[in-house]
């Protein structure tokens, strides 16, 4: 089945200012991947359940054309709202039914999004819509390590405190996430394929961001519909105690900040 948790404007709108980006170690481990499987030119890239294109725009340079697909019409138009990316079209769409001939896609990517795909069916229409020796690349992320001076377990306790909170609201879907995609991954029929892991990428976030990204993940479990008042008391109350613990007052205080990647890859034979 599709799941659609993620079309209303509020969500999209939170969705493109917090979500995080697919950082460049990722997306060069994908590319000299489909380097060295396919080669040039690198023609069509498809990006699966793109949300706001977060993922969408890092691809750009590096296709002559790169589509976005989405269930929600307001996270694509949140997309669309970017300038600056006129090789990009964003599509209303599913992974399980993709609008392109067959043999014709060189890169089918999925970013925090494969978790939702009807798996048996995704798959087939990756094998009929991919180029021989064309890729695919589902990439997602699991542990979230913070640091600030000398108080970083203790913001991370904190940070797993709110996971609890979120827990009994979490969809069945974001275990298959949690698992890094084991099950798809066994069930890709390429012969070739691979699945990398522990990709770490340091950087830094700002608390008002971390917090913000909190609110996406709280409405992608569902938590903020069944239960509004109470999401947005944790949203404030996990501000304010982070900025209590760091000992400062600004929201804007960046954060040093550790997540670990992982990338399923798998080209179609010849």
């Amino acid at each position: 089945m599709t799941y659609r948790l993620f079309e209303g404007k509020v969500h999209a709108s939170i969705y493109q200012r917090y979500r995080f980006t697919p950082p460049d170690e990722v997306k060069n481990i994908i590319l000299q991947y489909l380097d060295k499987k396919k080669g040039q030119p690198h023609v069509l890239a498809v990006d699966l359940g793109c949300g706001t294109g977060q993922n969408s725009r890092l691809l750009a340079p590096h296709f002559q054309e790169v589509v976005g697909i989405d269930i929600s019409e307001c996270q694509l138009e949140e997309a669309r709202a970017v300038p600056g990316y006129p090789n990009i079209t964003y599509r209303k769409g599913t992974a399980e039914e993709l609008p392109f001939p067959d043999g014709s896609v060189d890169l089918l990517t999925a970013a925090s999004a494969a978790h939702w795909f009807d798996q048996t069916r995704f798959l087939a229409e990756a094998s009929r819509a991919l180029k021989p020796r064309g890729c695919m690349a589902l990439l997602g992320f699991k542990n979230t390590r913070l640091s600030y001076h000398a108080c970083g377990e203790r913001l991370n306790h904190m940070y797993e405190e709110v996971k609890q909170v979120l827990l009994p609201y979490t969809n069945n879907q974001v275990a298959v996430c949690e698992s890094k995609l084991e099950e798809l991954y066994s069930a890709i029929p390429f012969p070739d394929k691979e699945r990398i892991e522990r990709i770490r990428v340091n950087s830094t976030i700002s608390v008002r961001n971390l917090v913000g990204f909190i609110e996406s993940w709280s409405m992608s479990q569902d938590y903020k519909r069944k239960d509004p008042q109470a999401a947005e008391d944790l949203l404030l109350n996990t501000q304010k105690r982070f900025l209590e613990e760091m000992g400062v007052m600004s929201p804007d205080t960046e954060i040093e900040q550790e997540l670990e990647y992982f990338c399923v890859l798998a080209s179609k034979p010849k």
